[in-house]
C-alpha cells in the first residue's frame, strides 16, 4: 500500500464572510521559528485593503444596531466555536510562536477565555462609562456611549494569538466593525480564526482579516478616508509615526502602541481598548413646563 500524502491547508483572507485569494495572485513564505516552511499565504493588495473597507462599512449599520446582548452572544459563541477547535490552534500556536505545545495550549485557552471576558462586557460598559449628568437647570442630562465606526487593527508581531483576540475582541463588543493585519511573521492563526468567525454567527464583513507586509496594507488604510480610526498594536515606532500623519488626514482616532517590553497579554486586560473606539452621545431633555421636545449633541 502506497504511502498517504498531507493534504495541505489553503490559507485564504477572510473579507466580508468570505475566503478570498489576494485579488494580486500574489503569495509570501510563512516558517517557524527555525526556519521550517510551514505554508504560503497571501499576500493582499491595497485593493484588498479597499475591499475590505467596503465590507467593513456595509457591516457597520446592522452590526452597531444590533443589541449588546446579541452582540455578547455572538462573542460568547465564538469563544464555543474556538474551544472545538483547541488543538488544531494549539499546533498552529506552537510553529507560530515556537512554543512547547503544552504552553501553546495554555496560549488558546487565555485567548477563549478572553473572548468569554469581553462577551460579558457587552451590555455593562455602557452602564460604566455613560450615565446621568447633574446640570444646573430643568433639564435631563444623559451620556451614553456608541461605536466609532471602521477600525484598521493592526495585530501584535509578538504574542501573536492570544495578542491578536486581545485587539479584536474589544473593538467589535463595542459595535464596531474591524479590518485586522495579521502578524507578518505568524499569520497562519489569525487567518483560521477567520474560519471560527465563519461558523461563529458573526455577520459577514463585521471583522475582515489581511495578511502580508504590514507597512505596505497599513499605509492605503491609514489614509483611507472611510475608515474612521486605527490600532497601532502592531506597529514599530517608525512606522507607528508614519501612520499618525496619514490618520490624521481624517481626523482619524488613533491608539499608539505600547513598548513591546511593556505589554503583557496575558494579563487582565480592562476597558481601555473598549473606551478607545468610542464616542460619546449626550441628549438634554426639559423637563417641567418647557415641554416634551428634546435635543442632542
Amino acid at each position: 500500500m502506497s504511502e498517504r500524502l498531507t493534504v495541505f491547508k489553503t490559507y485564504k483572507l477572510y473579507v466580508g464572510g468570505k475566503f478570498p485569494r489576494s485579488e494580486s495572485g500574489r503569495v509570501y513564505e510563512v516558517t517557524d521559528k527555525k526556519g521550517n516552511w510551514l505554508a504560503n499565504v497571501p499576500l493582499s493588495s491595497r485593493k484588498d485593503a479597499r475591499d475590505a473597507v467596503v465590507a467593513a462599512r456595509k457591516a457597520f449599520g446592522g452590526w452597531a444596531g444590533a443589541t449588546a446582548y446579541n452582540r455578547g452572544q455572538i462573542l460568547y459563541r465564538i469563544a464555543e466555536m474556538l474551544e472545538g477547535r483547541r488543538e488544531q490552534f494549539a499546533r498552529e500556536v506552537a510553529d507560530a510562536e515556537g512554543l512547547s505545545k503544552s504552553k501553546a495550549a495554555v496560549v488558546v485557552d487565555a485567548a477563549i477565555d478572553r473572548w468569554v471576558w469581553y462577551a460579558g462586557w457587552t451590555d455593562k460598559i455602557a452602564q460604566v462609562v455613560g450615565g446621568g449628568n447633574p446640570v444646573a437647570g430643568p433639564f435631563f442630562n444623559l451620556s451614553s456611549p456608541e461605536p466609532t465606526g471602521v477600525v484598521t487593527v493592526l495585530a501584535p508581531q509578538e504574542s501573536s494569538f492570544l495578542g491578536l483576540v486581545s485587539v479584536i475582541a474589544p473593538v467589535i463588543a463595542t459595535g464596531n466593525t474591524a479590518i485586522v493585519i495579521a502578524s507578518e511573521k505568524s499569520p497562519l492563526p489569525a487567518l483560521s480564526l477567520g474560519e471560527v468567525l465563519a461558523t461563529s454567527d458573526l455577520p459577514g464583513g463585521v471583522v475582515n482579516i489581511l495578511s502580508g507586509r504590514t507597512a505596505e496594507i497599513a499605509a492605503p488604510l491609514a489614509a483611507h478616508q472611510d475608515v474612521n480610526a486605527i490600532d497601532l498594536a502592531g506597529a514599530d515606532a517608525v512606522l507607528a509615526k508614519e501612520l499618525e500623519i496619514a490618520a490624521a488626514d481624517n481626523l482619524k482616532r488613533v491608539l499608539r502602541p505600547q513598548p513591546v517590553d511593556e505589554v503583557d497579554w496575558s494579563a487582565t486586560p480592562g476597558i481601555d481598548r473598549m473606551t478607545a473606539f468610542l464616542e460619546t452621545k449626550t441628549v438634554w431633555h426639559p423637563t417641567g413646563s418647557l415641554g416634551a421636545s428634546g435635543s442632542s449633541y
